[in-house]
């Protein structure tokens, strides 16, 4: 029969280790999450875009004023984004410019980082969202 002091000493390492997990999936990728772009809104917009990942990679996106889906492939820290179908809206010129440009952005990027709750997808550009925590 263990003592008390040797049962704690005992416990240390599986709550480390618990701790240490759940660290880890702070810093995964999110699948399964949230996330809005660390952007200001465009003039006249109440919108800032947001990506929904889904467990699989999939992923809605509403940008400035385009919606639609699109697929993340994710292996340690590279990325692929493939963009899919998209709404055509009637968008102002400057707004579906933009979101053409964040898809570019998005597709271009080769790695990703995350760091709490700001994620980065990294390429050419780099792109920074938050993981909505609400």
């Amino acid at each position: 029969m263990l003592k008390p002091i040797h049962a704690a000493v005992a416990l240390i390492p599986l709550t480390f280790s618990a701790i240490t997990d759940v660290a880890r999936a702070e810093e995964g990728f999110p699948f399964g999450m949230e996330m809005t772009l660390d952007a200001a809104r465009m003039p006249g917009s109440k919108r800032v875009p947001d990506l929904d990942i889904g467990d699989n990679g999939e992923v809605v996106i509403e940008l400035w004023c385009k919606g639609g889906k699109g697929q993340f492939s994710v292996a340690g820290t590279s990325v692929i984004f493939v963009a899919g179908a998209f709404e055509t809206r009637n968008c102002p010129t400057d707004r579906a410019q933009a979101d053409d440009d964040l898809l570019a952005a998005l597709s271009d990027a080769t790695s990703w980082k995350r760091q709490g709750d700001l994620v980065q997808f990294i390429g050419p550009k780099t792109l920074r969202f938050r993981i909505n925590t609400n």
